[in-house]
């Protein structure tokens, strides 16, 4: 189901409804104080269990020289030193060069969201941020974008040019997603998506999979283990609030693609259906979450992304969590 989208009295996209490529270009200024890499605060959901999932860079030896004051003493080359009487130590540089992917889910069952956002804007916003960030430390950046009917790939650079590719691309896929269309729902286009990555991403590459889970298999899982022998995969699930609780609220209109729909929601069974649908979903992705040792980053759409994933890779947590 979604909510229906309009334009508003200045003919715009509504704000939350359709993403606009200046905002995600913004979202460059908000992808800080949190990383990818292993070395995380406590409370990140990449700490202790998930750290070792994540392996990071290596070092790559760069020269020996002259040991000076402030230097780890871990670094000192015992065997040079003791052979010229003068402390030496071994100079490191970090590998560069990772590759991320980024899995952006914009099907038809993303476009829904009850106060804030749509569950489809937020996994654009989530890719940007993720982009950005990547960006600034260095690495190369790609991603596969797919809806309900097609499967779109941009092959990873390390360059300011390449993500404002992938940024066009994302704009493009989600402005075409509408409450009143004739697509039918795809669930299997999920794990096309990742059979597609699994093809491209080789060895020591990071997945970064965006998605309300829809359509998650035993294909799917396949996929994923195929994926994740070689490379790291972090997990974003997108959901919206009102699919976790749906609130007595009377008669509500929604949508789905098949049109407009006014449903009962004072109805207890069907609340409890809806619920349960949702919870049934995060379930599954719990499960592959803990066989595949996966991060799972639950994200909403009320909360400001860069809020949220700041505290669930950087700060400490705050609230309750599934």
């Amino acid at each position: 189901m979604a909510a229906a989208a309009s334009l508003n009295k200045n003919n715009k996209l509504d704000a939350g409804v359709y993403v606009q490529l200046d905002e995600l270009v913004k979202l460059q200024y908000k992808a800080s104080g949190f990383s990818f890499l292993p070395k995380q605060p406590i409370h990140s959901v990449l700490s202790g269990q998930h750290s070792s999932k994540l392996r990071g860079r290596g070092l790559n030896f760069e020269e020996l020289r002259n040991y000076l004051p402030g230097d780890d003493t871990r670094n000192i080359d015992w065997k040079v030193t003791a052979r010229t009487g003068t402390p030496y130590v071994r100079v490191y540089t970090e590998e560069k060069d990772r590759t991320v992917w980024l899995l952006v889910d914009q099907r038809q069952a993303m476009f829904f969201g009850s106060k804030k956002r749509m569950k489809s804007v937020v996994a654009a916003e989530v890719a940007a941020i993720s982009a950005w960030r990547v960006l600034s430390v260095g690495d190369r950046v790609g991603a596969v974008i797919f809806n309900d009917e097609e499967i779109t790939v941009v092959p990873p650079h390390r360059s300011r040019e390449r993500v404002m590719q992938i940024l066009k691309q994302l704009v493009n896929m989600n402005q075409a997603l509408s409450a009143n269309t004739n697509t039918s729902p795809s669930p299997s286009k999920l794990s096309e998506a990742l059979k597609t990555v699994s093809h491209m991403a080789g060895h020591d590459s990071l997945l970064v999979m965006i998605t309300d889970g829809d359509g998650l298999s035993s294909e799917t899982r396949r996929q994923i283990t195929r994926i994740s022998e070689h490379n790291d995969v972090l997990t974003a699930f997108i959901y919206d609030p009102l699919e976790q609780k749906l609130p007595a609220a009377g008669r509500l209109r929604f949508a789905d693609d098949s049109g407009q729909m006014e449903v009962d929601t004072s109805n207890k069974k069907f609340r409890r259906g809806f619920q349960n649908e949702f919870q049934q979903k995060l379930e599954r992705m719990q499960t592959v979450s803990r066989r595949f040792s996966i991060p799972l980053l639950p994200l909403e759409t009320i909360t400001p992304v860069s809020e949220q994933i700041r505290k669930l890779l950087g700060h400490q947590l705050t609230g309750k969590r599934f």
